[in-house]
């Protein structure tokens, strides 16, 4: 992981989880997720695409609230990765 990577990803954390934010929760505390688009399963995307979520949204939330516990429903409930690395890189901006 480059210093640049790693400086890029606090600060997409710093956001706070992006889909709290859509829903007007405020800034929850995030860690970053590695989007999966266009990505083998044990491959892992560039350190700068990457979204932020709070762990109910990454992975404990259960299906349809957590993006790890089923992308699909996590989609169609609030966005592809790619919407929501367009929504983080307006945050940023």
């Amino acid at each position: 992981m480059s210093a640049a990577g790693k400086r890029h990803m606090q600060r997409v954390a710093d956001i706070g989880c992006i889909v709290c934010r859509q829903l007007g929760y405020g800034e929850t505390p995030a860690v970053v997720h590695h989007l999966k688009e266009e990505c083998g399963a044990s491959q892992r995307q560039s350190d700068f695409l990457v979204i932020p979520l709070c762990p109910v949204h990454h992975t404990d939330g259960g299906p349809g609230v957590a993006y790890h516990a089923g992308i699909q429903q996590f989609e169609r409930m609030y966005g592809t990765e790619l919407d929501l690395l367009a929504l983080t890189l307006e945050a940023l901006a």
